[in-house]
């Protein structure tokens, strides 16, 4: 652990939990090949039933056993808190997915998405590793890795028509996750600050910059 990105798990079950959230990358890649409305079912059905298991271990000693022997090792103490009883960072990923596929178009989540899931791994994993000066509320170097990794992410995600613009759109809004995933933990969980600050940031610049493009994919399903 460093002075400035202090964990509430240890560095190898942190790696762990990143993996599990890199799992995460397949929602967007599922996403690009399959319709909203079928993509919307699969995540609500999904969702429902983590935000259900999540809650459900405050309530049930026996749902509680068993969801802390397979995953207690992986949760921060916010998460532990009974009085308060806090989602897990899963499951707000799931909110934040099913949300952010009805809320923006296709080509707009696909990018939000990846840069929360790659981003904020690399700020979590070289913040607590690496980071000794404070930025804000977080490490200077675990907020200069989510910046990196996001804009190698935005060199790789689709474009409607690859123009420069969308480029500079995207760094914009790499620029603008990082901000977010420093200081997002003080107010809201960052699985949703994250994507959703990416994301209308992405469709407002996208607005001024480009007002006639339509933001659809071309030969991917709508």
């Amino acid at each position: 652990m460093t002075p400035t990105d202090r964990g509430t798990i240890d560095y190898k079950d942190e790696l762990v939990r990143k993996l599990i959230h890199l799992f995460s990358l397949s929602i967007p890649i599922i996403y690009y090949f399959i319709h909203k409305s079928t993509a919307a079912i699969i995540l609500g059905s999904l969702a429902a039933f983590a935000l259900t298991l999540d809650l459900g271990r405050y309530f049930s000693p026996q749902i509680g056993k068993i969801f802390y022997k397979l995953f207690g090792f992986l949760l921060r103490h916010h998460e532990l808190d009974s009085d308060k009883k806090n989602l897990n960072g899963a499951t707000y990923v799931l909110l934040s997915a099913i949300f952010g596929v009805l809320v923006f178009p296709k080509v707009i989540f696909i990018t939000a998405f990846s840069i929360l899931i790659i981003g904020d791994t690399m700020a979590a994993l070289v913040g607590r590793k690496f980071g000794k000066h404070k930025f804000l509320h977080k490490s200077f170097e675990g907020t200069l890795a989510f910046l990196i990794s996001s804009s190698i992410v935005i060199l790789f995600t689709p474009k409607v028509g690859y123009f420069y613009e969308e480029y500079i759109i995207g760094f914009i809004a790499a620029f603008v996750g990082a901000i977010v995933e420093n200081v997002s933990s003080k107010y809201v969980d960052d699985n949703f600050s994250i994507p959703f600050a990416v994301g209308f940031t992405m469709w407002i610049i996208y607005i001024i910059f480009l007002p006639n493009l339509e933001l659809t994919l071309p030969g991917v399903p709508g």
